[in-house]
């Protein structure tokens, strides 16, 4: 397949610490730009300085090589005696965007793992965030919510599902016969509520805004939420499970409002890597690329996982905006 899509293709969400000259030369070669997202957060600011995927690593990619790679920030946890809280994580985000970070990133453990003193899960729209997000949309920095799990967190592990295998080698994350912990549908409105409440923030819902299984359901939001953008990262099997006809109208009707993204991880730095080590990562990530670029351009049917599924075929204008202008719009700091 070749390809007809000439600007810079931008993964709005990967985590890839591609410091190598290597890994630079094949991103060029690829004409890609990579949007690193951080996600490990505490109370304490540390993730900030370690961890699986350390945002200083991120800054510094960003600072070296910005037509590579970008990156987004996050947030302390609250520190529910602390009530400087929300002004101290503003000042914070205000460095991170001062340094280059091009938007902000809350993830899943706020309301699947976070509890409150009272020992109430934590809900992304409870009132210690309204002044963080409200100065985000107010300096029109956008919100990237990683909001709940695939559907298939909530079911027993029996049931076909592709998520399945991440359930049984991550059962923390399992919430299946745990009606103590919020359910998919609360999390999504949880998430629902902020989008409205903040018309004035770009929210990008991660993995297909949680709402993966349905096209339809993401559509709903859409014509809901003009302020509510979704990426498709780590999700493609899930567009490839439905009808193909309905996702490629999905793609059509919502062309400003989709982005792409893989969450394709590598938690190495390349600079640590032998050189065999390296060149097969490189190989795997180009090949991955490969996959996606066929499944969303390509005519007829092709291989996804182990599976013969139908390509979307999508039109090169429904692409320059899914691969490139949708993020500039949603993250104005990648220019």
């Amino acid at each position: 397949m070749t390809s007809t899509h000439t600007s810079r293709r931008i993964d709005a969400h990967i985590h890839v610490q591609g410091n190598h000259p290597e890994t630079i030369a094949m991103l060029d070669r690829l004409n890609l730009t990579l949007v690193n997202i951080s996600f490990g957060t505490d109370n304490e600011g540390l993730w900030r300085h370690q961890g699986e995927c350390p945002l200083l690593a991120y800054r510094e990619l960003g600072t070296q090589f910005p037509e590579q790679f970008r990156w987004l920030t996050g947030i302390d946890l609250p520190r529910f005696d602390d009530p400087q809280y929300a002004a101290r994580v503003i000042a914070q985000l205000d460095t991170d965007f001062d340094a280059g970070a091009v938007g902000c990133k809350v993830w899943k453990n706020i309301g699947m793992e976070v509890r409150k003193p009272s020992g109430e899960f934590l809900m992304v729209d409870d009132a210690v965030f309204v002044p963080i997000f409200e100065h985000l949309g107010k300096i029109g920095q956008p919100l990237l919510m990683h909001i709940g799990d695939p559907y298939a967190c909530w079911r027993p592990l029996d049931e076909p599902s592709h998520h399945q295998a991440y359930y049984r080698d991550h059962p923390e994350w399992h919430l299946y016969d745990k009606p103590e912990y919020p359910s998919h549908e609360q999390l999504i409105t949880a998430r629902d509520r902020v989008t409205e409440r903040h018309p004035n923030l770009c929210v990008v819902g991660a993995h297909l805004g949680s709402l993966e299984h349905d096209v339809g359901e993401v559509a709903k939001r859409f014509d809901r939420y003009p302020n509510f953008f979704v990426d498709v990262s780590a999700r493609i099997h899930d567009l490839a499970r439905q009808d193909a006809d309905q996702v490629r109208r999905f793609f059509l009707d919502y062309s400003d409002r989709i982005l792409f993204g893989t969450d394709h991880v590598e938690l190495e730095a390349h600079l640590a890597l032998t050189a065999d080590q390296r060149t097969q990562r490189l190989q795997t990530i180009e090949s991955m690329y490969a996959t996606q670029f066929t499944y969303y351009e390509s005519d007829g049917a092709t291989n996804l996982g182990g599976r013969r599924v139908q390509c979307l075929a999508l039109p090169q204008e429904v692409l320059d905006k899914f691969y490139t202008h949708n993020a500039r719009r949603c993250y104005p700091g990648l220019g």
